[in-house]
């Protein structure tokens, strides 16, 4: 594949020379285009299969649209490869999610082309119709688009924003629905059969693109085929048409890799004012067999060779915490009967696909819904069961009120388990971790809780399950410590207990989840130089262990936390208040994320830039002897 000279990709640099090409060298263009993908993420990992099936997509959109005069606004970020070396960033995409590299997701501050960024689903319909709002407030004439896809419509905000855009009949709005019936998994939910309606009858599409085809090149024209075709379509499938419901315009579905249809389409769609729709159907990993054969594991595989498909693993790597969570929920789940799992459209990536393929019954995919998913699983705890809610750090910022109103006032034993925790490396600042520490541990009755290694996640999973109150446990992406956990018997946990790792008395150093493993390295380097070093392993947020503080506070005049988290409101500095609420006063220096926003790059890049990897906290403690 590789050695495969490249014709058309190398004349275009941006949407300017894009549109200069003929229909048949777009052809060639999307199909090198493709290839390049291919190649520089087989290398270099990302976000591939839904990229790749949204390339002829991105290709008809600039070649149609004038960008960046025209807005075009892209959901989540997963499909936008295309879009970027569109964009003027080819080269730059070798280097895409690596330090000091373009970001890996839309980024306003990277480039003009876009129009809005994000790394979040169901955003770019409300994002847009502001966009489209404010032109019409100001008089101005460009088009605005919105691209959602990639199981992103299951999104509450999503319905929000086409429910306020559809009551705006004079603002010019484009959506653009690219359904390839995934998320990062297969989409589940009532709009999937929706969706799989409207896209599937036989009949109705073959008519369809009968009078399409004779109708199209005049607007008007379309507009009637449009209501034509919907009507059909409701004799046809008795099935009334849910955005047409919602006062969009709705034309489709059309083939979203069918270059000619896609720009006769959307260049008919130019002159039709107000808030439309068009459904495209695409296939996620279109054009590279593995990606199609296997849409999960290919939304991002990580290195991989791009002529045999065979994906390239690191030997010897200990157990993912999220295979820890994932066969240790298993177990639990057989244990007790009142077990249930909940994620909001990622079950292979917090690994609950392991309770889903043994007990289906028992593990509920929402759809990316995460303040749902919250407020289901309060819905199954107030009926007895006890929930195992599986949400990324970064994506339950989205269901803080659901959490609080739901879950912890009502004092019902819901286990919130939050995946992807601290820095988690190249998916960049809308993906790390970092405040969810700072945010939970200030809500009642909500125990936090954070493990240093597997057999911690394990037991506080157990924990968890005995304690019949809400929960909380935070973990890292990635790969544990190494230490024992399969068949282990399970060790109940008090809330608010830690414990003494190293006895020491110059230094106490106050550790919080994984990076305490780090911290615990740099205290054996220091203690090998003639340095007395106490560390502590908190392993709660909240209820902190006051014994292990009254100690730490009588015992020693300088202490050093350390978090994976932020600072602000995080563990280090409600461990100065209680010092100074409690009357000690040792010398507290806290490491962690500073007020400020962390960009893309390995986690052990990231954690140095940040000042607390295990050099940093070496350097610290020496600083402190």
């Amino acid at each position: 594949m590789a050695s495969e000279v490249y014709k058309v990709l190398p004349l275009v640099d941006s949407p300017r020379e894009l549109k200069k090409l003929s229909q048949e060298e777009l052809r060639t263009y999307c199909d090198e285009l493709r290839r390049y993908i291919i190649e520089e993420c087989s290398v270099n990992p990302g976000h591939l299969a839904s990229s790749l099936g949204a390339v002829e997509l991105a290709a008809a959109v600039h070649y149609v649209y004038d960008t960046p005069e025209d807005k075009v606004v892209w959901d989540v970020g997963h499909q936008t490869y295309p879009h970027k070396i569109i964009t003027g960033r080819r080269e730059a995409f070798r280097n895409k999610r690596k330090l000091g590299g373009i970001s890996g997701f839309p980024r306003m501050a990277e480039s003009e082309y876009d129009a809005f960024g994000g790394g979040h689903a169901s955003v770019s319909i409300s994002a847009a119709f502001g966009m489209a709002k404010a032109a019409e407030l100001r008089g101005e004439k460009h088009k605005v688009v919105a691209v959602i896809g990639d199981g992103s419509m299951t999104g509450g905000l999503a319905f929000e924003g086409l429910n306020n855009a559809g009551a705006s009949r004079n603002t010019d709005l484009l959506v653009i629905l690219n359904d390839n019936n995934m998320a990062i998994d297969q989409v589940t939910g009532a709009l999937k059969n929706c969706l799989l309606k409207m896209s599937t009858s036989v009949h109705y599409n073959r008519m369809k693109r009968w009078v399409w085809r004779l109708l199209s090149p005049a607007p008007w024209l379309l507009r009637l085929c449009q209501k034509t075709g919907n009507a059909v379509k409701q004799g046809v499938l008795n099935n009334s048409n849910l955005f047409e419901s919602l006062n969009f315009r709705y034309f489709g579905p059309v083939d979203g890799h069918s270059l000619p249809e896609l720009v006769r389409t959307l260049r008919a769609l130019r002159g039709i004012p107000g808030p439309k729709l068009l459904h495209v159907i695409t296939d996620k990993g279109k054009g590279y067999l593995p990606a199609e054969h296997d849409k999960s594991v290919w939304h991002a595989p990580g290195c991989f060779n791009p002529d045999t498909g065979e994906r390239i693993r690191p030997q010897g790597a200990a157990a993912r915490y999220q295979d820890v969570f994932g066969r240790t929920l298993l177990d639990l789940a057989r244990m007790d009967s009142r077990v249930a799992g909940v994620t909001p459209a990622m079950p292979s990536g917090c690994s609950m696909n392991i309770l889903m393929q043994a007990m289906p019954e028992r593990c509920f995919d929402v759809g990316i819904a995460e303040g749902h998913a919250v407020t289901f699983s309060a819905g199954l705890a107030a009926a007895g069961m006890v929930p195992f809610c599986n949400i990324y750090s970064s994506f339950m910022q989205r269901a803080y009120d659901n959490v609080i109103h739901d879950v912890a006032i009502q004092n019902l034993p819901v286990v919130l388990c939050l995946d992807r925790g601290g820095l988690v490396g190249e998916d960049g600042v809308t993906h790390h971790g970092l405040f969810d520490m700072a945010a939970f541990a200030t809500v009642p009755s909500l125990i936090v809780a954070a493990p240093m290694d597997e057999r911690e996640l394990r037991n506080m999973m157990y924990s968890a399950l005995q304690a019949g109150t809400p929960y909380m446990i935070r973990y890292p992406r990635g790969n544990g410590a190494g230490a024992a956990w399969q068949d282990e018997p399970f060790e109940l946990l008090t809330a608010g207990e830690g414990r003494c790792l190293r006895e020491g008395d110059e230094v106490a150093l106050l550790t919080i989840g994984t990076v305490g493993n780090a911290a615990a390295r740099a205290a054996e380097r220091a203690a090998a130089e003639g340095m007395s070093v106490a560390h502590y392993d908190l392993r709660f947020v909240k209820p902190l262990d006051e014994a292990i503080l009254a100690e730490v506070g009588s015992r020693f005049k300088r202490v050093v936390t350390v978090e994976d988290g932020s600072l602000r409101g995080g563990v280090g500095e409600a461990i100065a208040a209680w010092f100074n609420s409690h009357g000690f006063g040792p010398s507290v220096c806290s490491l962690g994320v500073g007020d400020m926003w962390v960009e893309h790059g390995t986690p052990a890049q990231l954690q140095a830039l940040c000042g607390y990897d295990e050099e940093s906290i070496y350097r610290k403690l020496k600083e402190m002897k």
